[in-house]
């Protein structure tokens, strides 16, 4: 797969234009889906110019190298005037989603199983599943 993952909020905490601190195990699940299941990641953020080479180099020197970096492939260079912002991709990790991020460990599951939120949810807790707002009304 190739998966456009997001930075500010995802990677690291929310503190732009600085870089926040980072979120645990974000970067380990990113090199892991690199190594083991051999998927494509695409950093892609609003940052440009120096920010966005700060970001780059935060995850590098973290081990963590991407595909390519604001674009679909690593020789496409984004320009913001000619440059459609949707990528052609098989999935987004951003903090943005409807319900924001989940727990890394989730994301993991999610990505190299293919299960469901839910089934993710369940097995990363232990099989210990909480209940939330919508556990509440469920048998």
């Amino acid at each position: 797969m190739v998966i456009a993952v997001d930075f500010d909020g995802t990677i690291v905490e929310h503190a732009y234009p600085k870089i926040g601190r980072p979120i645990p195990f974000a970067i380990d699940v990113l090199k892991k889906l690199q190594s083991e299941c051999h998927h494509q990641l695409v950093l892609w953020s609003v940052r440009e110019g120096k920010l966005l080479d700060e970001a780059v180099e935060y995850c590098r020197e973290r081990g963590l190298e991407f595909f390519a970096v604001n674009s679909r492939y690593p020789d496409e260079e984004y320009d913001p005037a000619h440059s459609a912002r949707k990528l052609d991709v098989d999935m987004f990790i951003d903090d943005r989603n409807v319900g924001g991020l989940p727990d890394w460990g989730v994301i993991y599951r999610m990505v190299k199983y293919g299960e469901t939120f839910e089934t993710a949810y369940a097995n990363a807790a232990g099989g210990q599943k909480k209940k939330g707002l919508f556990g509440l009304f469920s048998k």
